[in-house]
């Protein structure tokens, strides 16, 4: 076997049985991170699917814990992170090898995630991040048939995505400051600054749930973990000049945010959130995380540069 699959869950052996299920015939080791579930997970899980290897944690550790866990426990070459709410079309883990069997330079590649509710629309294409600190979604709410083709992309969705296992060590595992959201794009942005690329792959797909199985697309819970991490994650990744030279952008997106958020109700939520998000920037376990400048990644800062730049043209021309 070439590769583990990593599937954090709490409490939702309501999605994950379909999930392991779709497994059954994939090539790839499966362990699953029960993350003080109380729903009988790993009880289900040793009946049903004996195969699957559990590692139970006592209390939620959050998402990034949990899948760190699946890492450190993988021996294989390529980890394959996948949402417990998700079902794959045959050959899934198959394809995703393939794409990354193309080039040693590829650090991940995202599925293709398609609604589980609306079967030909595109939930996740690949992920970008702009100049105006937004990270999003390629292609989500369009028809899956426009996305057939690889592309580069900036980082890849957590969802339903591989992983060169290797890397991890020169690049380290998931943020757990992040605790959840933004933990991917955080880990595609420090692919990028060592040299690596992230690529979409059409072919790999699998249904998700998403918003179905939290119940809201935007919630207090979510939108304070996510202006917190928005705000560390250019802490963290962007040299000081890179900053200045995007605080223009920068205060324009999260003006914006700050209106979409109060018609939505949660303007306090929102600014709260960024004001927490500065205050721990100040931090010493912030600045532990901190990637450090080297002159040698130069010409890869200037490339994510561009890239900020045009993915910002990309979200405005939808």
């Amino acid at each position: 076997m070439k590769s583990t699959i990593v599937i954090p869950s709490y409490n939702g052996i309501h999605y994950l049985e379909d999930c392991l299920k779709s497994l059954k015939k994939e090539n790839a080791h499966i362990v699953v991170i029960d993350n003080g579930s109380t729903d009988g997970t790993f009880d289900i899980i040793s009946e049903k699917f004996p195969e699957v290897e559990v590692i139970s944690f006592s209390v939620n550790t959050g998402f990034c814990r949990a899948v760190n866990a699946g890492i450190v426990a993988a021996e294989t070459k390529y980890v394959i992170f996948l949402n417990n709410d998700t079902v794959v079309e045959p050959g899934f883990v198959e394809e995703l090898e393939r794409v990354m069997e193309q080039d040693k330079r590829i650090f991940s590649a995202s599925a293709k995630v398609i609604s589980m509710q609306e079967k030909h629309v595109i939930d996740d294409a690949g992920d970008l991040y702009c100049a105006l600190g937004w990270a999003f979604a390629i292609g989500k709410g369009r028809p899956e048939r426009d996305y057939q083709k690889s592309y580069p992309i900036f980082a890849s969705c957590g969802a339903a995505s591989i992983y060169r296992r290797h890397v991890f060590e020169q690049i380290g595992l998931l943020d757990e400051n992040h605790f959840a959201y933004l933990e991917d794009i955080d880990l595609g942005y420090r692919a990028l600054i060592y040299g690596y690329r992230n690529v979409f792959a059409p072919r790999a797909r699998v249904y998700h749930a998403g918003s179905a199985s939290s119940g809201s697309r935007y919630n207090a819970f979510k939108t304070d973990l996510s202006s917190i991490n928005s705000v560390y994650l250019i802490y963290k990744n962007m040299p000081v000049l890179q900053v200045l030279l995007n605080l223009p952008f920068l205060l324009l997106g999260f003006g914006i945010k700050t209106l979409f958020f109060l018609q939505k109700g949660l303007g306090k939520t929102y600014l709260c959130g960024l004001a927490k998000g500065l205050r721990f920037c100040t931090r010493p376990e912030a600045a532990r995380h901190k990637v450090p400048y080297k002159h040698c990644h130069f010409l890869a800062y200037c490339r994510i540069q561009g890239m900020l730049w045009w993915n910002m043209i990309r979200r405005f021309r939808g």
